[in-house]
């Protein structure tokens, strides 16, 4: 019978230096590629995030209205309360340090969720407001008060009576151009009031450019429009104004800027 001798085991062979290198290599291309990939698809996932919570926004805006004899939410209204200065805001009110839900909040499933952006990671810098990122139209649309006076009676003037009034929305023609609410952002941070970019209406140039849009998604911002679609807008504008302390110093542009040169995206009528 032949008789069979079992094969000697083969030496064992270490990964040289170059092998090694190269595996490493390859790893590191492969990261590289993937990781920008992935950036892209969560930034791409909170770009739809925002626009999904701008459009139940925009809905509930028009639910408002609905019931409040064709008037959109006010942007601000200030009133006298037992502790002092009361301030209604169109997403939330502040008084006496406490902060509540606002005028939305009965329109809005999860109200501190959706009036919060994704991508938005500084305070709001009006009150304590837990949510923040949004603005809302109110050079044209929201109602805007002044704070409290005394009348020649004695009586305190506040509120509605005391507010430079929005437009109806019966009085809104271009719909389908005009912005309704978006991204929000000037060079201290986030910012709740829209404003247009031309100063017909507030009269004061340190507000309107303190009232800007945040670009913040990968150079894109998002709005909602008055017809209720919302689309992303990628163009920035730094508005009428040549002086930096303006465009730099309150917008903070380029990273914020307006929607147009002048009040095409923002006056309804």
């Amino acid at each position: 019978m032949a008789r069979f001798r079992a094969a000697a085991p083969r030496p064992f062979r270490g990964v040289t230096l170059v092998e090694l290198l190269v595996a490493i290599a390859v790893m590191v291309m492969l990261v590289g590629i993937t990781m920008p990939m992935l950036g892209r698809a969560r930034g791409e996932a909170r770009l739809s995030e925002c626009s999904s919570h701008l459009r139940s926004l925009s809905i509930a805006v028009q639910a408002y209205a609905g019931v409040h004899r064709d008037r959109p939410p006010p942007a601000v209204l200030y009133f006298v309360g037992p502790s002092g200065l009361v301030t209604h805001a169109w997403d939330f009110r502040h008084s006496g340090g406490t902060v509540t839900a606002g005028a939305l909040r009965g329109f809005t499933d999860h109200p501190e969720r959706v009036q919060q952006c994704p991508c938005c990671d500084v305070p709001s810098t009006f009150g304590a407001d837990p949510a923040t990122g949004y603005n809302y139209n109110t050079s044209f649309i929201g109602a805007e008060g002044r704070l409290p006076t005394i009348a020649p009676d004695g009586t305190v003037i506040e509120g509605f009576a005391n507010a430079r009034m929005g437009l109806p929305l019966s009085a809104h023609r271009h719909t389908a151009t005009t912005a309704l609410l978006g991204d929000g952002g000037w060079s201290g941070g986030a910012n709740k009031f829209m404003r247009a970019p031309s100063n017909h209406v507030e009269q004061d140039w340190g507000t309107v450019y303190a009232g800007g849009q945040a670009f913040r998604h990968e150079g894109r911002t998002n709005v909602a429009w008055l017809d209720g679609h919302c689309s992303t807008v990628a163009r920035s504008h730094e508005g009428p104004q040549t002086n930096p302390d303006l465009v730099v110093g309150i917008l903070g542009a380029p990273e914020n800027g307006f929607l147009s040169e002048d009040d095409s995206a923002y006056d309804p009528r």
